[in-house]
């Protein structure tokens, strides 16, 4: 069933809904069907250009940064309880847009949910720090009494340019910066722009003032006007490298802050006194999971060489069971990839692990039983190298690769032999060694057996070198869309 906005070929600005020009629309298609979902408006440079404006005034003139942060707090919170009374609804879209199995999709709502929950809760928290008081000499012999508070202020006007992955999590990067009292500018990708657009709805249903925030759709040229844009102050990303190294290159000539989160090649680390059945569990979720369209994902599984041969035959079980389909049927637990083109990425990514010499142990093809959908086997590689490029490189698609490894300063080495450092994962009955190795690993995140089960909402989460830097969630992630003043004063 196609879907319809209820504004159709309308982009949300300013708190009104304007139109494209006619002919302005693009096809929205299923994954899982290659049937077109619905029609999207897609936006131009004009459309940019209004968006940008509209929050530009909307800091600088409106009352948003000026009302105190518990009513801010208050009508985030009514944004929030809108988006879980039409659960249901984007639960639908969730499927249908990105291909996510309906038994997931509901986690894309209930975490993001939560963790905007956690950043409204911390911005109640976040006032004036005091300093201790401080005594200085004067020149006539005097004494003075003085100290100093440091407060948070809004940045100004946020470009948020998000994924198609994980498009929900679109309110991780608006929640945080509207709380702090900034205005938004989002960019979806054209491949997922609904989710996006019933925010906008959502958005008049519980009254946010105009131009507080403004979805926009486009192509190239609209992602460069919001990168170099001297209106805009911070641009939020969440995709590839190359594209994260374009913004900073773009955003340089106008000091943008920029908040990068960015590709990985992580690191699983599997040590010989291993849990191998809650091992193998992770290591087959790290490239089924999304289809491996995830850059959290473990894609890299360095397995001590005493027990390499059992984990790679457990994880070969679990993702040879994986029920690959439609995503709306709940016994479907593997969707497919979001396009051709990225499937195609996969295939060619299966060329070179196989040239370069890793052995194929499952997987490797696209499903036989079906004739449409962008779909491909999950598929892991033994007797990898960690130097090639199926080790190095990231794919974005149901692909693992297993490194072995016989000593613990060995398998620190390899997992820091890489690019990109943003998650990484240690399973051992040692846990204190296992918290050891953490330390040495170069990532940004590290779950020990499994960590809680997922991200934890008040635990810092962003990557280091090609893997991007600021932070998302936590306190931190709050302080990212402000800056910090201090004031001094005179008490005596």
């Amino acid at each position: 069933m196609a879907y319809r906005l209820r504004n159709p070929d309308s982009l949300y600005i300013n708190g009104e809904w304007v139109g494209v020009a006619s002919g302005s629309v693009e096809e929205v298609l299923n994954p899982a069907t290659e049937e077109v979902l619905g029609l999207a408006p897609v936006g131009g440079l004009e459309h940019a250009e209004a968006a940008i404006a509209a929050a530009r005034h909307a800091f600088d003139e409106g009352e948003w940064r000026r009302r105190s942060a518990t009513d801010r707090v208050a009508l985030l919170n009514r944004f929030l309880d809108a988006i879980v009374a039409r659960q249901e609804e984007i639960v639908g879209l969730i499927v249908a847009e990105v291909g996510s199995p309906s038994t997931r999709a509901p986690f894309h709502i209930k975490a993001t949910v939560g963790y905007a929950r956690f950043m409204l809760e911390a911005a109640l928290r976040e006032g004036v720090t005091a300093y201790p008081p401080e005594v200085n000499p004067t020149v006539g012999g005097l004494k003075m009494l003085g100290s100093a508070v440091s407060v948070r202020l809004p940045i100004g006007v946020v470009a948020a340019i998000t994924p198609f992955n994980l498009p929900f999590l679109n309110i991780v990067k608006i929640v945080p910066a509207l709380a702090t009292g900034n205005a938004v500018v989002l960019k979806p990708s054209p491949y997922t722009p609904f989710e996006a657009l019933l925010l906008g709805e959502i958005a008049d249903e519980v009254g946010l003032p105009a131009g507080v925030l403004n979805i926009i759709t486009g192509g190239i040229q609209v992602g460069n006007q919001m990168s170099t844009d001297p209106r805009v102050d911070l641009i939020t990303f969440t995709g590839s490298d190359a594209v994260g190294a374009k913004l900073q290159a773009q955003a340089a000539p106008t000091l943008k802050r920029l908040l990068l989160e960015l590709g990985g090649k992580s690191a699983l680390i599997v040590r010989s006194d291993a849990d191998l059945a809650a091992a193998a569990m992770t290591g087959a979720a790290s490239f089924t999971a999304g289809s491996g369209q995830g850059c959290l994902l473990t894609t890299r599984h360095l397995v001590h060489n005493s027990v390499r041969a059992e984990y790679v035959e457990r994880v070969a079980a679990l993702a040879s069971k994986a029920v690959i389909g439609n995503p709306a049927d709940p016994l479907v637990t593997i969707g497919p990839l979001i396009r051709a083109v990225q499937r195609e990425r996969t295939e060619q990514y299966v060329d070179i692990a196989l040239a370069e010499g890793a052995r194929l142990v499952t997987g490797g093809a696209r499903p036989e039983h079906l004739d449409k959908g962008f779909f491909y086997k999950p598929t892991l590689f033994d007797d990898v190298q960690n130097g090639w490029r199926i080790a190095q490189e990231e794919v974005f698609g149901p692909i693992a690769v297993v490194i072995g490894f016989d000593h613990d300063e060995e398998a620190v080495a390899i997992a820091n032999h890489s690019q990109y450092g943003l998650h990484g994962g240690i399973f051992s009955r040692d846990v204190g060694r296992a918290y050891e190795m953490a330390m040495q690993v170069e990532t940004g995140y590290v779950a020990i057996n499994g960590g809680s089960g997922g991200l934890s909402v008040a635990a810092p989460f962003g990557g280091i070198k090609r893997s991007g830097y600021g932070r998302e969630y936590g306190v931190e992630g709050l302080h990212e869309y402000t800056y910090q003043k201090s004031i001094s004063f005179h008490a005596a």
